[in-house]
């Protein structure tokens, strides 16, 4: 381990990206990309599972890209700002502070969102069911990566001992894309099927 390390919250070291080799940083971070290449393998096994949905209504797949985008922009937001708190003061990061907080967030702007793009879905497209479902998967998995993104920071620092800002990034995103598509998809199967 490199003298330079420094320590995150009393707990936990993590590297110096300015200072540390090349060669240790990608020892750091690869993994965590493998696993997000695996799940996000997986992710493509789970979209397989719905194609009679889509075949049924092929115009659901215009959608994907944004209902995956604003979700990862709301866990990032989340998580970044909860991960710089943990590593400032762990004293000012408390999960449960957090939770209902970031909860009623998610929910709201997935709202928000989800009328916004519903709308643009009905008088785009000119169907009620294409535009429910896309607004209710938005809202959902807006609320779902709010909570999703404090969720697997405070796992990883807590229990695993993992700087979170490493850990976290790379994984909490692709989980949230996997839990993304599901949740429009079993939106989708409901409306549309």
């Amino acid at each position: 381990m490199s003298r330079r390390f420094h320590r995150f919250n009393k707990h936990l070291l993590y590297a110096d990206d300015a200072t540390e080799r090349v060669s240790l940083l990608i020892r750091i971070r690869l993994p965590w990309l493998i696993v997000g290449l695996a799940v996000g393998t997986l992710i493509t096994f789970v979209v397989s599972r719905f194609e009679s949905v889509l075949a049924d209504e092929v115009r659901l797949a215009f959608f994907i890209p944004i209902i995956i985008y604003m979700s990862d922009a709301v866990g990032t937001q989340t998580e970044t700002i909860y991960v710089r708190n943990m590593s400032l003061d762990d004293k000012q990061a408390k999960f449960s502070k957090y939770f209902l907080k970031e909860l009623i967030l998610g929910m709201t702007i997935g709202a928000i969102c989800g009328l916004s793009i519903s709308l643009v879905a009905y008088f785009w497209l000119n169907s009620f069911e294409v535009a429910i479902t896309v607004g209710l998967a938005m809202l959902a998995s807006m609320s779902a990566a709010a909570v999703f993104a404090l969720v697997i920071p405070t796992l990883l620092h807590k229990l695993a001992s993992i700087d979170p800002a490493v850990g976290a990034g790379p994984f909490t995103t692709v989980l949230q894309d996997m839990i993304s598509l599901l949740i429009y998809f079993l939106i989708a199967a409901a409306i549309i099927l």
